[in-house]
């Protein structure tokens, strides 16, 4: 059996997460981050300003995992409006298993690094819509 290498996070990455975390942008915008698996490194796959939680479908590889920092403009019932972050795993189920256990070992420290609470898990890309975004975070 063999041992799972722990990654590194670059500060390239630490410095994204932090300045990401403190934007003053209004608009939705994702974090996309992957695993170098030659590197043992997380690093950005994209960053995009002004995109919706659907739209994401679109951006992410279907058979790949990755790490999603979402914020969210979200229009509350009595008029208030907040900006939730929340951290989005998503790992399709029909990946390799030492892939599947790679980003599975990174994604706690990954969160804390990030310091986001609001911790979502997705195996499917189809299950990334506003519905699903609202329902989670009305939680």
């Amino acid at each position: 059996m063999t041992s799972v290498k722990i990654c590194d996070i670059g500060d390239d990455v630490k410095d994204a997460l932090k300045a990401f975390r403190f934007r003053k942008s209004q608009k939705n915008a994702a974090l996309i981050l992957k695993v170098n698996k030659e590197k043992q490194r997380i690093c950005i796959d994209e960053q995009i300003e002004d995109i919706e939680i659907d739209q994401l479908q679109d951006c992410i590889p279907a058979h790949q995992p990755r790490y999603i920092v979402y914020s969210y403009r979200m229009k509350h019932q009595d008029g208030r409006i907040s900006y939730p972050m929340c951290f989005i795993f998503y790992t399709p189920r029909d990946i390799q298993m030492e892939l599947q256990v790679l980003y599975a070992s990174m994604k706690l420290i990954l969160q804390k690094e990030a310091e986001l609470t609001r911790v979502y898990e997705v195996r499917e890309l189809e299950e990334l819509t506003e519905d699903w975004l609202k329902e989670n975070l009305s939680r």
